[in-house]
């Protein structure tokens, strides 16, 4: 590992004040420690944010909760307003990682951790995330759990957050603080596609801290978190699925899906939402919503699979939901 300082932030202004080119902002490190453990990452200097006082999950006005960025995952999941109003994103966060690794990881590191694709881990080949413009052997290479939706032909790498998902189906705001100030950016909104540009997984610029997590109202309706992987713990979706449907009298009222395993964004499943507002709630018009969400996916030879997956779980978990 490269040498590094070290420094530890009093308040988030302090923080933004003390960034530099050549610094990074550390959280739990569940995901940063291991990138530079490996030489992805080579930070001249970590400044410790972890202990910041943002570490509270509050109500506020217009029957709203605030989360604080750091927050660990596991205080997170065992919330008694998220497990009672936000049970989705619950189930969320206890499906990512181990415990151990929850109980030291942070919401902001959450939102924040690169992908898990094994090009852009190995520093002894090309990637255009990790060195732009080297190339993605993993378009002709080991793509089979990687992007179906959205990807480029410079970065076909998948974002690995199951709390993200949820974030985005339930329109969470992340506020975050910088040089240029403080501002909220919706989700989704946080992260963006690879395009030509893979090395910038968020729209944050240097020296930008997030702050908090804010959640809506929750919205009406059941909701649900489901995820497929290879196995049953400590690993990450090769699919999966955060829904809320409302159904009223047998039609569809309200919709929210995210997809997540997918793309290098948490996916936010609009055409699927749209198709089912105001139709009926059966198992023919959620795998027609799936199908034509899927319309856009253009998949690689060895992740073909995951198309009939999505649509699969879309339809699994939308039936279980529906009264």
């Amino acid at each position: 590992m490269k040498p590094f300082e070290y420094a530890r932030a009093a308040s988030p202004a302090e923080a933004v004040r003390g960034f530099a080119p050549g610094t990074m902002y550390l959280g739990g490190g569940t995901n940063l420690v291991d990138l530079m453990k490996l030489g992805v990452a080579e930070p001249e200097r970590l400044l410790d944010v972890s202990r910041l006082p943002l570490d509270a999950i509050e109500q506020t006005d217009g029957d709203r909760v605030r989360v604080g960025a750091t927050v660990r995952n596991t205080d997170l999941a065992a919330h008694p307003v998220i497990r009672s109003r936000y049970p989705m994103l619950a189930r969320a966060v206890l499906a990512g990682a181990s415990g151990q690794v929850r109980n030291v990881a942070t919401v902001g590191g959450n939102l924040l951790q690169r992908t898990r694709c094994t090009y852009f881990q190995d520093v002894s080949r090309p990637c255009n995330k990790r060195r732009p413009g080297s190339g993605c052997p993993a378009i002709e290479g080991d793509h089979a759990g990687l992007a179906v939706l959205g990807a480029s032909d410079a970065c076909v790498a998948t974002h690995p957050s199951d709390m993200a998902v949820a974030l985005a189906a339930l329109g969470a705001d992340v506020h975050v603080t910088g040089p240029g100030g403080d501002r909220i950016i919706p989700m989704p909104g946080l992260h963006r596609l690879p395009g030509d540009e893979p090395e910038r997984d968020t729209v944050l610029e240097p020296g930008d801290l997030i702050t908090a997590v804010e959640l809506p109202p929750p919205p009406p309706g059941a909701s649900h978190y489901r995820k497929v992987r290879e196995r049953s713990s400590f690993a990450f979706a090769l699919v999966s699925v955060a829904a809320v449907l409302d159904v009223r009298d047998g039609a569809v009222a309200g919709c929210r899906i995210a997809l997540g395993g997918v793309a290098h964004v948490p996916w936010r499943a609009e055409r699927a939402e749209q198709a089912l507002i105001g139709g009926p709630a059966t198992g023919e018009a959620f795998l027609q919503a799936a199908e034509t969400e899927l319309e856009q996916a253009g998949p690689l030879p060895r992740n073909a699979y995951k198309v009939p997956l999505a649509r699969n779980l879309i339809v699994a978990t939308l039936e279980e939901l529906a009264p």
